[in-house]
């Protein structure tokens, strides 16, 4: 299992428009997930700080929301070329420090420019409206005006990506934002500013912080320049967040943990199904929140597609995600690792089958063999507590009203996942899953202008698409005479 040594990236906080490096403060190590080694000294930032990239939010809320849509949209156009032209340099800086393999790097970042251009042209059709005339002489408008400087947290396992969602419908609305990515991979979303900030945004518009996660957010949450929050993480720190944001009636979006089900119908080309599942499993170590986990498959093709999805699973290619040749890399920190082989032992004591995996890769970094369980019983925790690992957890169904109700038995909506080619099966499905995202014979479920977003305990509200430039909107109605 071959690595591969690179240059990573000088690490700075980016504080009213001024890159601050390390200088004395508390700061953490860097490591990279395919070597174990650190890379990188990541300063954290302090109170004093936070209070300057607050200031600087508020003092830029004014100039920048003044500005003309078509204005900040040429700011946010520029700043997508710029990524795409450095596409290859921040690929190989998110793999380095994430894991994933260079692929996926490549397409995540082309895909989040992606999501800063249509923000730029999203932003001009924040509409309002004119309501029908009451009376001569009374005009009576509906106004939709920026929400007021955002906080934003960003999570790791798409580091360029999550922070262009979050940054992209800030600014396109024109609200100022201070964003703490992931101190796992840093260097990803610095890259956003950096392109960001070389386009011309003006001083102030965006901070980047880090730091020990709860300190940030209680010290950001707490102020009353910041009118919005927006989360992507787990479920437990979500409704923590939410706690904190209600003493100021701040607006939230979070979007939290799922656990996906894929229900399998016995009328599907069996092997075409079994080739896009193991794709999406095991895409970024199955380290996604929308990633299929829970697969329900009828009874009369069950064996088959364990057997070939155990057949997949011990074929991929595992390495470090910068050889060309790997299909999956390593998982993410060793926290993962951990999570992995409790949920795993605990499986087993349940009585799980396992058809493929299970184990630690031996060796440096955090790789993991990716992995097929079959025949798991609700009551192992692997069928109630969201994975986050290239784990497909496999069981056979034969009663469509039985299976909705599994697929619908865990307090997450995030996303789910149906095959078939019965139309009126596929209209069953849309109605009855609970979910915010379904894929129907696909697992494309996120584009750049179609929200993102959970239902139930997956969060509320959602990113990209019109309604993710919505969130971060207020409504003003006024009465003229």
């Amino acid at each position: 299992m071959a690595t591969m040594s690179q240059s990573y990236a000088d690490l700075k906080l980016l504080i009213g428009g001024e890159w601050t490096p390390k200088d004395g403060r508390e700061h953490e190590p860097v490591m990279n997930p395919a070597t174990g080694e650190c890379i990188g000294v990541l300063p954290h930032a302090s109170k004093a700080d936070l209070d300057r990239a607050l200031d600087a939010a508020e003092k830029a809320y004014p100039v920048w929301r003044g500005m003309s849509p078509q204005d900040r949209g040429k700011i946010l156009k520029r700043a997508a070329d710029l990524m795409h032209e450095r596409a290859e340099h921040i690929a190989r800086i998110a793999t380095i420090e994430e894991g994933k393999t260079i692929h996926e790097t490549r397409l995540e970042t082309h895909g989040s420019a992606d999501i800063l251009e249509w923000y730029a042209e999203e932003g001009r059709r924040a509409y309002g409206r004119v309501l029908p005339q009451r009376a001569p002489g009374v005009r009576m408008t509906v106004l939709r005006e920026p929400v007021g400087p955002v906080a934003a947290f960003a999570p790791w396992n798409f580091p360029v990506g999550n922070p262009c969602r979050k940054l992209g419908a800030a600014l396109a609305a024109g609200c100022p934002c201070i964003m703490k990515p992931a101190e796992h991979t840093p260097a990803s979303a610095l890259e956003v500013a950096r392109a960001l900030m070389d386009a011309g945004l003006p001083k102030g518009v965006i901070s980047i912080v880090f730091g020990v996660p709860s300190q940030v957010s209680t010290h950001l949450l707490a102020s009353p320049v910041i009118r919005k929050v927006s989360f992507t993480g787990s479920t437990k720190v979500g409704k923590q967040l939410m706690k904190l944001a209600a003493d100021g009636m701040k607006r939230t979006t979070m979007e939290l943990g799922g656990h996906a089900p894929v229900i399998v119908f016995d009328d599907v080309d069996v092997e075409n199904v079994l080739d896009l599942s193991a794709t999406s499993k095991f895409r970024n170590s199955g380290q996604v929140c929308v990633s299929p986990t829970r697969y329900y498959v009828h009874e009369k093709i069950y064996k088959q597609f364990v057997d070939g999805f155990a057949a997949r699973a011990s074929s991929w290619v595992v390495g470090d995600g910068l050889v060309e040749t790997n299909k999956m890399g390593p998982l993410a920190h060793t926290l993962r690792l951990n999570a992995m082989e409790e949920l795993l032992s605990d499986a087993k004591k349940h009585g799980a089958h396992f058809d493929a995996g299970g184990s630690r890769i031996p060796g440096p970094g955090y790789f993991w063999e990716p992995t097929v369980l079959s025949e798991v019983p609700n009551e192992a925790r692997i069928m109630n507590e969201e994975p986050f690992g290239p784990i497909a957890i496999i069981n056979p169904f034969s009663d469509f009203g039985d299976v909705i109700k599994q697929a619908n038995r865990l307090p997450y909506g995030l996303a789910a996942y149906a095959f078939t080619r019965s139309n009126r099966t596929v209209n069953l499905l849309g109605d009855q899953l609970e979910a915010g995202l379904i894929g129907i014979n696909s697992y494309l479920i996120s584009v750049r202008d179609s929200p993102f977003g959970g239902i139930k305990e997956s969060g509320h509200g959602s990113e990209e698409g019109m309604e993710g430039l919505e969130a971060c909107l207020v409504t003003k109605f006024v009465s003229e005479s």
